[in-house]
């Protein structure tokens, strides 16, 4: 009924042979484990040879990654599940204006690579500011947006890669309106902001 034979208790591999076999694949495994593993998607290297491979700086953005997802996810959930939008005004080529009676302000940051920050001013609702910022160093990752009292949000807008913005916000309530940016390139950045309208300071919080 069957073409083959069974093997005779001679042919099988014996008890050590099994457990040899079984370390083997356990001691592989775990070399697999410290130098590719751990290195390529937690940026944890302990022999070095991760770091050599190039496989420690894709885990580093990994995690860089995941920290600044986690921390949107954290952001977003602050501001409410709902977040209203706008389209900023365009501000004229020449930069903001400056109205009778109101501040004018320049602000520069510098960000390291993978490093972000946030600057803001305090606006009453009702009021108006024009701004321009621009980069030099490369292009950064932005959003303009707003918190109030109570935890109420609003999102003017956002993008990725660019090495510049203008227009004017409109507060929609009382509180802390303005600029986040992040470093997503290899070098430092610096970010000028110019700001000009109703408000009582520039801050940077964070």
């Amino acid at each position: 009924m069957y073409n083959s034979d069974l093997p005779t208790r001679a042919e099988l591999p014996t008890t050590g042979q099994l457990l040899r076999s079984t370390v083997i694949a356990i001691v592989i495994a775990v070399a697999l484990l410290v130098t590719v593993v751990l290195p390529s998607e937690y940026a944890i290297d302990p022999t070095g040879i991760g770091r050599v491979l190039g496989l420690t700086q894709m885990g580093e953005i990994k995690m860089s990654l995941a920290r600044e997802a986690e921390m949107d996810r954290a952001s977003d959930a602050a501001r409410g599940a709902s977040v209203e939008t706008a389209v900023t005004a365009p501000a004229s080529p020449a930069g903001p204006a400056s109205p009778a009676g109101s501040k004018t302000d320049e602000t520069r940051v510098t960000l390291k690579p993978g490093e972000g920050t946030e600057v803001k001013v305090e606006m009453a609702k009702g009021a108006r500011v024009r701004y321009e910022w621009s980069t030099a160093g490369g292009p950064v990752n932005h959003n303009t947006h707003a918190d109030g009292p109570g935890g109420v949000s609003h999102l003017y807008g956002k993008a990725n890669g660019v090495d510049r913005d203008s227009g004017e916000l409109v507060a929609p309530f009382d509180g802390h309106h303005g600029w986040f940016w992040r470093n997503r390139t290899d070098g430092d950045v610096s970010v000028t902001l110019k700001t000009s309208g109703e408000y009582k300071a520039v801050k940077r919080m964070k």
